[in-house]
C-alpha cells in the first residue's frame, strides 16, 4: 500500500514540475512580447493559461485525493500541503502573465515609452528564481533555495529602479498617467 503512495506522491511532484514549466513558459512568452511588442506571443500566452489552469486543478484534486484516503505521515502532510500551496502560487504567476499580455496588447498601438529598465532580465530572474525555487523544494535543497533569496534582492533593485524610472517618465510625459489610468479603467469594466 505504502508503495502505491510513494507513487502517487511521485507523480504529485512531477506534475508540479509540469505546471511550473507552463508558467516558466508563460513569462518567457511575455518577457518577449515585451521587448518587441509581438502580439502573437501574447495570444500564445493566453491560450496557454486554460492549461495552467487544468494543471491546477489536477494537482490540487491529486493532492486531497493523497490526503483523504493515504493519512500521510507527518514529513508527507507537509510536503503534500506545501504542493497546495505552491501550485496555488503558480496559478497565480500564471495569471499574472496573463494580465501582462492583456497590458502588451493594450499598449502596442500606443506610442511607445519604453522604461529605462532591463525587462529581459528582469524576466529571466524571475523565470529562474521559479525555477530554482521548485527544484529546491523538490530536492530539499536548502542551498538553492538560498540562492533564490540571493536573486530576489536583485530583483527587487531592479523593480527599485523600475519606479524610480517610471517616476521620471511621467514627470517627463504626464500624458502616461491619463492613458495609464485609461487602461486600469477598461480592466475594471471587463
Amino acid at each position: 500500500m505504502r508503495i502505491k503512495f510513494h507513487k502517487n506522491l511521485d507523480e504529485l511532484k512531477q506534475q508540479l514540475l509540469v505546471m511550473a514549466d507552463l508558467v516558466e513558459h508563460a513569462i518567457d512568452l511575455v518577457i518577449a512580447a515585451y521587448g518587441n511588442g509581438d502580439k502573437t506571443l501574447c495570444e500564445e500566452v493566453l491560450q496557454g493559461e486554460p492549461a495552467i489552469n487544468r494543471m491546477e486543478r489536477e494537482i490540487d484534486q491529486l493532492a486531497l485525493d493523497l490526503l483523504a484516503t493515504e493519512q500521510p505521515m507527518a514529513i508527507d502532510l507537509r510536503f503534500i500541503i506545501s504542493v497546495i500551496r505552491i501550485n496555488a502560487d503558480l496559478e497565480r504567476v500564471g495569471d499574472q502573465a496573463v494580465n501582462i499580455a492583456n497590458r502588451i496588447r493594450e499598449i502596442s498601438t500606443e506610442e511607445n515609452h519604453k522604461l529605462e529598465v532591463d525587462i529581459a532580465k528582469l524576466g529571466s530572474l524571475s523565470s529562474a528564481m521559479v525555477r530554482r525555487a521548485l527544484q529546491s523544494f523538490i530536492d530539499a535543497d536548502a542551498a538553492l533555495a538560498y540562492s533564490v533569496l540571493t536573486m530576489d534582492d536583485e530583483v527587487d533593485l531592479i523593480n527599485a529602479g523600475a519606479f524610480t524610472a517610471l517616476g521620471a517618465q511621467i514627470g517627463d510625459h504626464p500624458q502616461l498617467t491619463m492613458q495609464a489610468s485609461e487602461c486600469t479603467d477598461h480592466h475594471q469594466k471587463l
